[in-house]
C-alpha cells in the first residue's frame, strides 16, 4: 500500500472547476429546455428561451468558479489533515 500524503492544490482546483462546469452546462441545458417549455405553455416563449440562454452561459461559469474554490480549499484541508493523521492508503497495482 502507498499513502497519498499531499495533493497539488491548483491541480485539484482545476479538475474540480472543469468537472463542476460540465455539471453546470448540463443544468443550464435542462433549465433552458424547461424554461422554454414553461414559457411556451404560458404564452411567452421568448422570455423562457432568453432565460434558458442565460442559464446555459451563466451556470457553467458559476459552477466552475465555485468548483475551483471548493477544490482548492478541499485539497488544502486534505494536505493539513494528512500531515496530522496520515494520508489515504492506495494500492497501485499487482
Amino acid at each position: 500500500m502507498s499513502e497519498l500524503k499531499k495533493l497539488g492544490v491548483l491541480s485539484v482546483a482545476k479538475i474540480s472547476a472543469v468537472s463542476t462546469a460540465i455539471f453546470g452546462l448540463i443544468a443550464g441545458i435542462f433549465i433552458a429546455l424547461l424554461g422554454t417549455a414553461i414559457g411556451a405553455l404560458a404564452g411567452s416563449a421568448g422570455v423562457g428561451a432568453g432565460m434558458g440562454v442565460f442559464a446555459i452561459i451563466a451556470l457553467p461559469i458559476i459552477y466552475g468558479v465555485l468548483g475551483f474554490i471548493s477544490g482548492a480549499v478541499g485539497a488544502f484541508l486534505y494536505n493539513i489533515i494528512a500531515g496530522w493523521i496520515g494520508g489515504v492508503e492506495m494500492n497501485f497495482g499487482k
